[in-house]
């Protein structure tokens, strides 16, 4: 919990949410904290990047930029090392020998990280209100009364709870400590799989947290199941919006749950490119709703989708169907190539709490660390991290 900053000047009381909208409060439901403590350097200011050169070169091996995908070019220039979220929280734990580990992500990623690496190392996020929506769509108290609900239909002893990468360290330890695992984009096929191993397939069912449309294109469109084997879990409706036979006779049970980001995509999104550009390529991310995926032409992770392009022959086109920085970016480096890369809508769509991780917040946090001032610290406590490092550990154990 953060602390609320006085709030001046006003002549009503401001609600919680305007409050967490300006930064000033913190959502006690939340996975993330929204305070930013000290003063920021001005975004116009013209000599930031060599500030940040600077404060990065003080600091030297004791620190370590991590820079996500999503992230805007003027933040990726200082990572050391890019990539998705389990990645980079896998290259943290590598560098034992970083006191900082500065992840340019949102809350969850930093969490992760401070789960995976060791007690020595301080996992520091630029700015505390760089969450993640979909995240934020389960917390620890919905998901304990989810498994309340599954306990009373008479089902709870056939499920295996598989969560998402991108989810809170809470959820991750709940998914721990009911025997189940953590998946990524690029393993969820295989995350199901183990899940229905654990007993008779034909009695397993499968809670996937937070986002139900990797839960249901994962069982569709990899495992052969029928969206009738799947029932959505809205936390915001009593028992769940579901009855007790609903849920026995269930194989995959989603939390409604999706991304801000990949769920704008749309059919009409495809047909009009296709219309725009023809012989275009739709490569879209499996967080898209699953009519999206079904009239793509190909599905993948951020990293399947960057090799995708990496192997695509010159001349080839592509609209591509995930956040708007990666495909910018993945765009300038093609076109030597004459591969043409667009972006699958024709609306903006940046993640909008990725991207509060800016070049202010960067030199504000490399400078305060180079001063001796540590920031922003994401600790995970002990009794979490030991679930979910348990839940982690169950994926990479995987095959």
């Amino acid at each position: 919990m953060t602390t609320a900053h006085p709030v001046q000047d006003l002549d009503v009381q401001p609600t919680p949410l305007a409050l967490l909208l300006l930064g000033r409060e913190a959502d006690p439901k939340s996975e993330r904290g929204v305070e930013c403590p000290g003063d920021l350097p001005s975004p116009s200011d013209p000599d930031l990047v060599e500030r940040a050169r600077a404060a990065k070169e003080k600091l030297g091996d004791k620190v370590f930029v991590l820079g996500h995908h999503y992230q805007r070019d003027e933040v990726i220039q200082f990572a050391d090392v890019t990539g998705d979220s389990f990645k980079l929280a896998r290259d943290a734990a590598a560098r034992p020998e970083a006191e900082y580990i500065v992840f340019c992500g949102v809350h969850f990623m930093a969490e992760s990280a401070d789960i995976l690496t060791t007690e020595d190392q301080k996992v520091v996020l630029p700015d505390l209100a760089a969450g993640c929506s979909m995240a934020d769509m389960a917390t620890a108290e919905q998901v304990a009364e989810c498994w309340d609900v599954l306990t009373e239909a008479g089902v709870a002893e056939q499920v295996v709870p598989v969560s998402y990468m991108n989810s809170s360290a809470d959820i991750k330890a709940f998914t721990g400590r009911h025997g189940g695992t953590i998946c990524t984009s690029s393993n969820a096929k295989r995350a199901l799989e183990w899940a229905f191993e654990q007993g008779e397939p034909s009695a397993v069912k499968v809670l996937f947290l937070p986002d139900q449309h990797l839960g249901r294109n994962t069982a569709v469109r990899d495992m052969g199941m029928t969206l009738a084997d799947c029932v959505l879990y809205n936390p915001h409706k009593p028992n769940g919006g579901l009855t007790a036979e609903e849920l026995r006779d269930a194989k995959m049970i989603l939390w409604r749950g999706h991304c801000s980001v990949h769920g704008r995509f749309s059919v009409d999104s495809v047909n009009d490119v296709r219309e725009r550009i023809p012989g275009v390529n739709v490569l879209v991310h499996p967080e898209c709703k699953h009519e999206v995926v079904a009239a793509a032409d190909y599905v993948g992770s951020t990293e399947y989708i960057i090799k995708a392009l990496e192997a695509a022959p010159a001349g080839s086109k592509w609209a591509i169907g995930t956040e708007l920085n990666l495909v910018r970016r993945l765009a300038n480096r093609f076109a030597a190539e004459d591969k043409e890369i667009v972006f699958l809508d024709k609306t903006v769509c940046f993640c909008s709490t990725m991207n509060r991780i800016d070049l202010p917040h960067l030199v504000w946090t490399l400078e305060s660390l180079a001063e001796g001032n540590l920031v922003n610290r994401i600790e995970v406590d002990p009794e979490t991290e030991k679930y979910a490092k348990l839940a982690l550990e169950r994926m990479l154990a995987l095959p």
